[in-house]
């Protein structure tokens, strides 16, 4: 079921499983191609080469990533993330602080939820490129943008791995362990869908297409009205026995 109100989306966000959601936003992105062709050459970007390639093609590659032909560099498997895209508000992605952001924040206040950070992050990846198995700290809304990526997760996550253990990483790997595929949540995304990814959730992302890019807007420390989210609370307890620790995570638990 899409969440398209308000009041359903206070009422979901608080416990998994994942689910769609149409929040509009006013904002028309740069073709992806450009943002790639732009982004690859920040000194902030994360990007992996993957692919049955040998090392020294992956290594050749990976020197070469930034200057190489566009046209050639879409034809090789990789992912890329950038998490701090305010770098860019004033020419790549103009007006999107005052279209997407503001509006957000301002809609997220107004039905009683805080946050301690609240930041868009960008990935753009080519066909068959994969995500690592990993869960965040922060609640995502993941907004598909350009191309097909599938959003991988479970129905039910604390039977894979409960929050308990997701608090300490226990998730991070490069593929998901073996499973029933019943248990799975798997969402196919077109441009323009959305879909709300709960914090210490495992889950793996897919690209289905040529090139796809998404932009997750992350939540860290959302609370409503008081209360965290269920899975969240194992993560503040943690904390509560770890001080030291709560000081030294910023996104997320990044793996890209």
């Amino acid at each position: 079921m899409t969440i398209t109100t308000p009041d359903d989306f206070t009422q979901r966000w608080r416990q998994p499983p994942n689910f769609p959601l149409d929040v509009l936003f006013d904002y028309t992105f740069l073709p992806a191609v450009d943002i790639l062709d732009h982004i690859r050459r920040d000194e902030e970007v994360r990007f992996t080469i993957l692919g049955d390639d040998d090392w020294q093609v992956r290594m050749d590659r990976t020197a070469a990533f930034r200057t190489a032909p566009l046209e050639e560099l879409v034809t090789w498997p990789f992912r890329l993330v950038h998490f701090n895209l305010s770098r860019f508000y004033d020419l790549l992605l103009d007006g999107f602080q005052e279209e997407v952001m503001v509006p957000w924040r301002t809609h997220l206040s107004v039905k009683g939820f805080t946050w301690h950070r609240l930041a868009p992050i960008l990935f753009l990846s080519t066909e068959g490129a994969s995500s690592t198995y990993h869960n965040d700290n922060s609640h995502g809304l993941v907004w598909q943008v350009h191309g097909v990526k599938t959003f991988h997760s479970y129905l039910d996550p604390d039977k894979h791995l409960p929050a308990d253990a997701a608090v300490i990483g226990e998730t991070t790997g490069e593929d998901p362990p073996e499973h029933d595929e019943t248990d799975r949540q798997s969402v196919t995304m077109q441009p323009g869908d959305q879909l709300w990814s709960h914090a210490l959730t495992p889950h793996w992302v897919t690209t289905e297409s040529a090139l796809a890019m998404s932009v997750t807007l992350s939540h860290g420390g959302l609370c409503h009205q008081g209360g965290f989210s269920e899975r969240e609370l194992a993560l503040r307890a943690y904390w509560d026995k770890n001080p030291g620790e709560a000081w030294m995570h910023d996104l997320r638990n990044v793996r890209y």
